[in-house]
């Protein structure tokens, strides 16, 4: 009798496998980190060679720390960092260039060229996404433009495009022999090369962008069981599950009813609203994307604000300034201070994104005087992710008609108690963390045991769901408008820096 369902997550600083059993607790897990490449400044890469390699060894590391068997799981899910760009040669495998990863900047011309010639916002009707350097559209025609004979090969048909979903399964199933080339609904509309509507590749568009359709992978249902294993570490093992991260986190929140909503804090932070089977265009700045779609369903859809930076300026602040020695510091620096003295920090370091789309705008501090400390820069690092949850809270209430009265939270930073009141207080609603924290691997692997019935159905899901700790608003009304007005002062002073 199988136990288990395993769950590969693909993210933008590490790559993890989790193991997980019916209940949805955890009962293995490895984990490796990967290198960040910053060639140049607004220019972030992946090795996807040695992201390879570590998934291969995470997936080792989860078995053996255990004594696990491949004969014990049931089917295996991936999640991965959505937009993230890879192009590969179908006869070695070899990557032609680096993966461009979602953060990066460098198709910025690309966004302005485009935006001059885009007829009443033709890409954001069409696709539900905005121009913008996030997608994976243009770094895919950079790729293209820049890559020495990479155009030639994509137009033989022996280049391959994805995003990381579609690089590690292609692998997984065989690699030059025979790997599938797939990918599924939700990291098909982060391409911004799909029709939303229709949900396949968009003919329109693939030539506005001088895209070769031979490239792009099959599209799929996120739970449907594609095919079998064939690497060693899971050979066998039914793969039948594939998110993008931030929907696998939807459904691992059990967000499965429409007008429900997740927050997940990660190295950006990223709000989901379930909208059910309806396409519900945006007036306020989000984006308009799939969800999940079940094998055998329609497809669901959700409205979505994406902001770039949240934990990662908290390993800015490590990392660069050195102004804590590990993230977790950060927590026990801000308490020293009551507030932040005044600094707001806007951390537009790729640009801003929901609700604002401004690919020029670039980080600042604002409100430094002589009294500001280390410790307030920390509070106000802290602050900014709220801040930012705030304005993708406010436009998805004008865009679903919906007013939420709780928001349930996920990802690393939800340990962090500080921002997680902070958060509730500007927001004037409750917060709610449950009790399973890796909802983004739990949603893979939900996608992949319901796919072979190791999960019946959907009451499952919502039946695992529990609550760990929930945060009520306690700040004045007065002092969360004066906060927050200071906030968007800052916030436009960061506009149009970039020339």
């Amino acid at each position: 009798m199988k136990k288990y369902v395993a769950a590969i997550d693909q993210g933008t600083t590490s790559t993890r496998c989790i193991i997980f059993d019916k209940g949805g607790n955890i009962v293995s897990m490895g984990q490796k980190e990967h290198e960040q490449i910053f060639p140049k400044p607004g220019w972030v890469e992946h090795n996807p060679e040695e992201i390879w390699k570590y998934t291969q060894e995470v997936i080792a590391q989860a078995r053996i720390a255990r004594s696990i068997s491949v004969d014990d799981i049931a089917a295996v899910g991936i999640t991965n960092q959505r937009e993230t760009t890879v192009v590969w040669n179908r006869k070695s495998g070899r990557p032609y260039y680096n993966a461009l990863v979602w953060q990066d900047t460098r198709t910025s011309d690309l966004v302005q060229h485009y935006q001059q010639i885009d007829e009443d916002d033709w890409f954001r009707i069409t696709t539900g996404l905005p121009l913008a350097t996030y997608f994976s559209a243009l770094k895919l025609r950079w790729l293209l433009d820049n890559v020495p004979n990479l155009r030639r090969d994509a137009e033989k048909g022996d280049a391959l495009f994805g995003n990381m979903d579609t690089y590690l399964i292609w692998h997984l199933t065989g690699g030059p022999k025979g790997g599938m080339h797939i990918t599924d609904v939700t990291n098909a509309s982060r391409t911004q090369l799909m029709n939303i509507f229709m949900i396949k590749w968009d003919d329109q568009v693939l030539e506005r962008l001088n895209i070769p359709f031979q490239m792009l992978p099959r599209i799929m249902p996120s739970s449907h069981p594609y095919g079998t294993v064939t690497a060693e570490p899971l050979r066998s093992v039914v793969l039948s599950g594939d998110l993008g991260d931030q929907q696998a986190a939807l459904v691992g929140q059990a967000c499965l009813s429409p007008g429900e909503a997740k927050n997940t804090y990660g190295t950006g932070c990223f709000m989901l609203m379930n909208t059910g089977t309806e396409v519900v265009p945006s007036r306020s700045g989000l984006l308009t994307t799939t969800a999940y779609q079940f094998s055998g369903e329609p497809v669901h859809y959700a409205l979505e604000g994406s902001v770039a930076i949240a934990g990662a300026l908290v390993q800015w602040l490590r990392d660069n300034l050195g102004i804590i020695q590990q993230s977790s510091d950060i927590e026990t620096l801000a308490r020293t201070v009551t507030d932040n003295g005044g600094v707001y920090f806007v951390p537009a370091f790729s640009g801003l994104y929901a609700p604002y789309w401004k690919s020029q705008a670039r980080g600042i501090m604002a409100g430094l005087t002589r009294y500001a400390t280390k410790a307030h820069i920390a509070r106000a690092a802290l602050e900014a992710t709220a801040f930012q949850t705030k304005e993708v809270l406010d436009a998805m209430e004008r865009d679903s008609g919906i007013q939420l009265s709780s928001l349930r939270v996920d990802g690393g930073m939800v340990v962090n108690e500080l921002l997680m009141q902070f958060q509730s207080d500007i927001l004037g609603v409750s917060v709610i963390r449950p009790k399973m924290i890796e909802t983004t691997a739990l949603g893979a692997a939900y996608a992949a045991g319901l796919a072979v019935g190791f999960w019946t159905g959907q009451e499952d899901i919502k039946r695992n769901w529990g609550m760990d700790k929930k945060w009520e608003p306690a700040m004045p009304a007065a002092e969360r408008e004066r906060h927050y007005l200071y906030w968007q002062k800052a916030v436009e002073r960061s506009f149009d820096w970039q020339e």
